[in-house]
């Protein structure tokens, strides 16, 4: 049985480590060009009002009841 020789070559290791040195660079320039933040955003969030009477989503009738129960005297 013949033995297997084992080829060794500095010049392959040093390209394989600057093939992971590139693909690392990539992804970090891919990162902070592609997705980094860009500002501020061009959509402006108006201000909703959070008190229930004077909000203009509050369109539904108020509960007769103190407890806001649907049924008799707000069981």
């Amino acid at each position: 049985m013949e033995a297997i020789k084992h080829f060794e070559s500095p010049r392959r290791t040093w390209i394989w480590i600057a093939v992971m040195l590139a693909i690392i660079l990539f992804k970090g320039f891919f990162a902070f060009f592609v997705v980094s933040d860009m500002g501020q955003p061009t959509w402006s969030y108006r201000p909703v009002q959070d008190v229930p009477a004077s909000s203009p989503y509050a369109t539904y009738r108020p509960l007769p009841n103190p407890q806001h129960v649907r049924g008799a005297g707000g069981e």
